[in-house]
């Protein structure tokens, strides 16, 4: 059986990969039960490797990039067990979650790993790693959220082989779009249009100047260390931004830009006035009109870059900046640039990518990504699931990320940097509910002056 070829995108992430800072999407499923190992093997067993991409290894060569089988596959060499020194809470799993974001891959084998620690605060923790070229964040999450015992809307369906039929079938429609814009002019125009802005969208991104020089911005020491904040109420984020004409999206980006502004401030950073910006990734994937959404494997997403005004500190005035910014590049074809230009760089030679990583990565201070998760409760083997995280890996030079999750009417930040940048991402987690609670003040209060 031929080696299935790696896509352009996919095989860009997998380059993208450095000693200092691995390509690495890390989650964290915590279970109010406790759960042994072999139940957890039978369900990745049947459940996650079901997805055959996630029994090969991926191997990038001059022409591009290969998914791989690996004859010698043995699922026990990627369910791992650990244990949790006294006293076993929140600190002692980030520090863990941390050491395993930091380390490499065995060489040879599938590019993943779940750690079970099976004593966790009266329950269990699980701790998976996936490098990030088998797929984006939105079809990671969904693949482990498969692993529920019920299904969920939106959940990752198993894909069937393609065969000779779909071949065929895809090529056909190829050829039936190019006669299709050759007998309609108009439209081909209009896609003309499109790549042109497309064009002059890349080079203005090009003509950016490079982000200001924070500790954000200094060298890596590829350890990384993680955090997690207590859980927001979503209905009470939706309200505070129903009240006053703003998106969850908007109120929890300004929340990060004042939390990020006053954790610079308290470590010697002078930050009034100061923008930074944030590379945020967007959803490309898009399902069949009236079905479900593409939930495939694989990565379809590009990146916007979002001012965060972290220099402006009363909660409303960042909150409209913030809004503002984001507004802005809505219909805008930023996201469709980047993902353009991961497509061609991982067919180029990845010096050809390297290069053109720096340039893009010195515009950018951090990476923030905001995924929705189930609404209802789920179970895994019959034990509750009480918390899902995720934390979203950096490159470049970038060393910083924020990850937000929706679960079950709550959400929560994710903080995972280089201990270069951020040595107690515990501190920036704080300040991020004390961010959130300051603009709850102020709707409270109608909108009056808050001393900042």
């Amino acid at each position: 059986m031929s080696a299935e070829r790696m896509s352009g995108v996919d095989r860009a992430w997998l380059l993208m990969d450095q000693p200092a800072n691995p390509m690495t999407i890390v989650g964290l499923i915590v279970l109010g039960e406790p759960i042994g190992r072999e139940p957890l093997r039978e369900l990745i067993e049947r459940r996650f490797l079901a997805f055959a991409r996630f029994r090969t290894r991926p191997a990038a060569d001059t022409l591009g990039g290969s998914w791989l089988e690996t004859p010698t596959f043995d699922l026990d060499d990627h369910l791992l067990s650990a244990a949790l020194p006294e006293p076993g809470g929140q600190r002692e799993l980030e520090a863990l979650a941390g050491e395993l974001a930091s380390s490499p891959f065995a060489p040879g084998r599938p590019l993943w790993s779940f750690h079970l620690i099976e004593r966790y605060r009266g329950g269990s923790a699980l701790i998976v790693r996936i490098h990030h070229c088998y797929a984006d964040g939105i079809a990671l999450v969904k693949v482990l959220l498969s692993l529920a015992d019920h299904d969920i809307s939106g959940a990752v369906s198993v894909p069937a082989p393609q065969t000779a039929h779909d071949v065929l079938r895809s090529g056909a429609e190829l050829i039936e779009a190019g006669v299709h814009y050759a007998l309609r002019p108009a439209q081909a125009v209009g896609l003309a249009q499109q790549a042109l802005g497309i064009g002059v969208e890349l080079m203005r991104l090009a003509t950016l100047s490079d982000d200001p020089p924070t500790r954000l911005r200094r060298d890596l020491s590829g350890v990384r260390r993680l955090a997690w904040a207590q859980a927001l109420s979503l209905e009470e984020v939706h309200t505070i931004g129903r009240c006053l004409g703003c998106t969850v999206n908007d109120v929890l980006i300004a929340t990060l830009a004042g939390a990020l502004g006053r954790y610079l401030e308290a470590e010697g950073e002078p930050v009034e006035g100061l923008t930074i910006r944030a590379a945020v990734p967007v959803n490309l994937k898009q399902g069949a009109p009236g079905g479900p959404p593409d939930t495939s494997l694989g990565n379809r997403f590009g990146l916007v870059l979002v001012e965060l005004p972290i220099g402006v500190r009363h909660p409303l005035e960042r909150l409209y900046t913030v809004r503002a910014a984001i507004k802005a590049l809505k219909g805008s074809p930023q996201a469709l640039a980047t993902f353009g230009l991961l497509s061609l760089l991982g067919n180029l030679p990845s010096a050809v990518e390297e290069y053109a990583l720096d340039l893009l990565s010195a515009k950018v201070s951090l990476v923030a990504s905001n995924l929705p998760g189930p609404a209802a409760a789920l179970t895994l083997a019959g034990r509750s699931i009480t918390e899902v995280l995720f934390w979203v890996p950096q490159s470049g030079s970038v060393g910083a990320g924020v990850s937000m999750f929706t679960y079950r009417g709550r959400v929560q930040y994710g903080v995972m940097a280089d201990r270069e940048l951020i040595p107690e991402p515990q501190r920036l987690v704080g300040l991020l509910a004390s961010e959130f609670e300051r603009l709850v003040l102020l709707v409270l209060l109608g909108g009056a002056a808050l001393d900042a």
